[in-house]
């Protein structure tokens, strides 16, 4: 008897045990402390049941029990192992990798020929790139050095992942002006650190495949941008033209500041930069001067028209070209030498100099992620804030301008957006460890690497070099460089960048194509860049929603073979939500007014969402209730599984067209009358 009742008292405390266990879980016990725990009313009946069957037996831990989630983590890693072990498979292919690393498909098979085209175009780019730095960190609002700075690692960081050999990696006059507008004033530190924002958003979009952004920047809101960019760089160059101070952003506010102080100008700096600018245009007409015959040119027999230039008039050709592409450096020399010859120590120079150029390379260090600036400290949240968009915008002109250089000079090839921004991230990274500010590549510089006879990326080497031989040895002639000479280089490289040539082809095309471009340019000289391009975006973005809201749909009246009228609709587009009830009015519309049976041609139907099949259901719905045919034809099978999914009645399907006179003919009892209950 003895163990008989040690036997049910424990039968009891394991009933017991068990039972605290499930007021545990639900959270119905109390804590010594006198805290209740979270009571589930779910359990809270359950729980009085079991009181009423057992009293106190149910009275046990009051603590909850921990669960091991060891196995649940187990399973969770035994399906995301295989994925992510895939997604590496993936990712680390050779193939992949000679995508991403692009030097690895072209250096095997470098040869003398390449080297020597490379050297050729290197040099040349590099006696353009310096005189342009020069100018374009007066773009910026920045020291010339910091121009120089941008304009050497980035090239040799382009030969590892570059994927175009005509992008020459340097400051451009966009980039320049965008980093103006983003730094406002506020010092180098905060351009590098910009230069480092912009890397790394680049990169991450790079790494994201989201280069397919670029797609949703049309032809007409680029031109229009750039237009204004070229205006805005142009007024931005009139204050050292007429050697005056003027201070704005904005189109606008550049000009309203020039005629405030234009009786400030001087005589020598209009004289100076006119003359730039004239010499300049004249220099570079140079470039389609050609002595001699012109190369031989055949007709479709073959045979020689023009003959062989000789051998005097081909190197007479190239000293004339030579001298045209590097037209900005031989001015900036003669200029430099005038400076120098007219600047007296002490007195004041009858134009503006640049002044002193610090000489050698930059410290390499990380860029500022917070700096104290006399008895102001920024932080990097504030740092950060101070830049604005221009941390998102720059990335996105950067890969727009890339993208502009690798289809001019493509040759039909595929251009990988992607490679892109992930070579101009790491550039711009890269580059901010040595002071610099955002850059990327320049059409003008790209025109020019070509016409030279790059072959491989491998000509940024020899830019890269020749910067640093100039930052080494001849920054302390830089002193003697008028201003004015610097904006006459600008000036005369930026009017061409105002795109007039495509207004007529776009109003003979397709005219409303000019209402985003023409915003576009509007809305960037009156408001800044970002907000501009972002306008011209919207307006296309509506345009596309419009389109897609309102297809077209084709109306036939047909007689089968069997001589039964019918009415064929055919749009010409997917049926998504914002287009749905438009074409339900139109196919309802039609069939009460021709009151023949309705037959949709689907063939161009390739796609459809939830909300096109409530209307197609809808739409069934209502042909059956006026007993009214109505038939779809050719639809896609992952449309008509859409349609299917909420199991629409009447909803008929048809593929082939002896079907559907077969359909036509057995339904041949319709009448006009039952649509209008006559």
């Amino acid at each position: 008897m003895k163990g008989d009742k040690d036997a049910l008292k424990l039968s009891n405390e394991n009933m017991s045990q068990s039972e605290s266990d499930v007021q545990g879980i639900g959270g119905g016990g109390k804590k010594d402390d006198g805290n209740h725990a979270y009571t589930n009313p779910a359990l809270s009946s359950s729980s009085d049941s079991i009181n009423d069957n057992y009293g106190n037996l149910n009275k046990g831990s009051e603590a909850f029990i921990v669960v091991d989630e060891s196995k649940e983590q187990q399973k969770l890693l035994d399906k995301v192992g295989p994925w992510v072990k895939t997604k590496a498979e993936k990712a680390f292919t050779k193939k992949t990798l000679y995508k991403r690393v692009p030097i690895l498909s072209w250096l095997p098979n470098y040869n003398m020929e390449w080297a020597i085209g490379d050297f050729v175009a290197g040099i040349t780019v590099g006696l353009t790139v310096i005189p342009q730095a020069l100018a374009y960190s007066n773009i910026a609002g920045l020291p010339a050095q910091y121009g120089l700075y941008g304009s050497f690692l980035g090239c040799f960081v382009y030969i590892i992942f570059g994927s175009c050999k005509d992008i020459p990696i340097g400051p451009t006059a966009i980039a320049s002006l965008l980093t103006y507008q983003a730094v406002n004033g506020m010092g180098p530190e905060h351009a590098i650190l910009l230069a480092f924002l912009a890397g790394v958003i680049e990169l991450a979009m790079g790494l994201l495949g989201l280069g397919f952004l670029i797609d949703f920047v049309s032809g007409p809101v680029s031109s229009g941008f750039t237009s204004a960019v070229a205006l805005i760089i142009f007024s931005s160059q009139v204050k050292d033209i007429l050697g005056i101070k003027v201070i704005g952003n904005t189109f606008l506010e550049i000009w309203i500041s020039i005629f405030d102080d234009i009786h400030n100008t001087t005589l020598w700096d209009p004289i100076m930069g006119v003359s730039c600018i004239v010499v300049l245009l004249f220099m570079r007409k140079l470039a389609f001067v050609q002595v001699g015959p012109k190369p031989p040119i055949q007709d479709e027999k073959a045979t020689t028209i023009t003959e062989e230039p000789t051998t005097l008039q081909k190197v007479i050709n190239k000293t004339i070209w030579l001298i045209s592409t590097a037209r900005n450096a031989i001015l900036v020399v003669i200029c430099g030498f005038i400076g120098l010859a007219v600047y007296n120590e002490g007195q004041t120079p009858p134009f503006k100099l640049i002044g002193d150029v610090p000489q050698g390379l930059p410290d390499i260090k990380p860029p500022p992620f917070g700096f104290t600036r006399g008895n102001e400290t920024f932080t990097f949240g504030e740092m950060v804030s101070n830049l604005g968009s221009g941390v998102i915008v720059i990335p996105l002109i950067a890969l727009l301008e890339n993208i502009a250089i690798c289809k001019a000079f493509a040759d039909g090839k595929a251009v990988d957006a992607t490679q892109e921004l992930i070579s101009t991230g790491l550039c711009n990274i890269a580059n901010c460890f040595f002071q610099a500010y955002p850059v990327n590549g320049a059409l003008s510089r790209g025109a020019v690497n070509n016409c030279s006879g790059v072959r491989t990326p491998m000509g940024g080497l020899y830019t890269g070099l020749l910067v640093i031989f100039a930052l080494l040895f001849f920054t302390p002639y830089f002193f003697y460089i008028p201003k004015a000479a610097l904006a006459g280089i600008i000036i005369a490289a930026v009017i061409f960048m105002v795109e007039v040539k495509v207004v007529k082809p776009m109003w003979r095309t397709k005219k409303s194509d000019l209402l985003p471009g023409m915003a576009t340019f509007i809305a960037c000289l009156l408001l800044p860049l970002e907000y501009g391009i972002l306008i011209g975006v919207g307006l296309n973005l509506v345009f596309i929603l419009y389109h897609a809201a309102r297809p077209k749909i084709l109306v036939e009246r047909s007689t089968s073979r069997n001589g039964i009228d019918y009415l064929m609709l055919t749009p010409d587009r997917c049926l998504i939500f914002p287009s749905v009830d438009y074409v339900r009015r139109l196919v309802t519309k039609h069939s009460i007014r021709q009151g023949v049976p309705v037959v949709i041609d689907c063939s161009h139907i390739y796609g459809a969402d939830f909300t096109a099949a409530q209307v197609v259901e809808t739409l069934t719905k209502d042909f059956a209730a006026r007993d009214q045919p109505l038939y779809f034809y050719n639809l896609k099978p992952s449309v008509c599984a859409v349609f299917e999914g909420l199991s629409p009645k009447e909803f008929v399907v048809v593929y082939d067209q002896d079907q559907l006179e077969n359909l036509l003919k057995e339904k041949n009892t319709f009448k006009p009358k039952d649509i209008f209950g006559a």
